[in-house]
């Protein structure tokens, strides 16, 4: 457990660490909307950072219920052991993180690191790019659940992360398009696009001689 002053300052650092210390689910607590102990409405801030976690996890192949945040004040000791005994029932239910989504131990922890690795990166793009405020929760469910938040999402995370995979795969092996798309679930053409942009950053090469990709810039 770790206590902070306000769920703002839960640090996505703390969620990835927490899986890759295989924790079966992570759960954040914050105050209710409108009775925030700061002028900046921090709970707010905790609840944009649910959704873009949720959907990162997501995109890693990790089922997103396993990150829950809830409103509950001090007072509400009741409510508190109600949703605990229920996110334990719910985590229950899915099964062991990674082998409940099919991946191995190997591959749970590569995605984790990935993801982990880019938090300098999001943060500054939720800061700069995504931070919205609403007045409502049902304003920021419909902006994230919208077509303009998928698109930044898209555009601005979801590539960084496919290259992130696509690198730490090549780290470990050199390959082809087929083994790179088979191994990251990732449709061809997709992978072609971030090869041919990870070349032009001189983060891999094509190895002509055994036609194959690699890490590194070609000497």
């Amino acid at each position: 457990m770790i206590r902070l002053m306000c769920s703002s300052r839960v640090d996505p650092l703390f969620i990835f660490r927490s899986f890759l210390n295989g924790m079966d689910g992570v759960f954040i607590g914050g105050c209710w909307p409108g009775e925030c102990h700061y002028s900046t409405e921090g709970n707010y801030d905790a609840l944009t950072k649910k959704y873009i976690y949720k959907k990162l996890l997501a995109h890693i192949g990790i089922n997103p219920d396993r990150l829950r945040l809830e409103w509950v004040s001090a007072s509400e000791g009741i409510r508190f052991a109600e949703v605990m005994n229920d996110f334990s029932k719910q985590l229950i239910d899915m099964g062991p993180i990674g082998k409940a989504e099919g991946l191995t131990g190997d591959e749970l922890k590569s995605r984790l690191d990935v993801a982990a690795s880019l938090v300098p990166y999001l943060k500054l793009v939720e800061r700069e790019k995504i931070r919205v405020r609403f007045k409502t929760e049902k304003e920021y469910e419909e902006y994230f659940n919208g077509d303009e938040f998928s698109k930044l999402f898209d555009e601005m995370i979801a590539q960084k992360v496919t290259t992130g995979q696509l690198i730490a795969l090549l780290r470990k092996q050199d390959c082809t398009i087929g083994d790179i798309a088979q191994a990251l679930a990732l449709d061809r053409s997709v992978v072609t696009k971030q090869l041919h942009a990870s070349i032009r950053q001189g983060f891999i090469h094509f190895d002509a001689d055994n036609k194959r990709y690699c890490v590194g810039s070609q000497g």
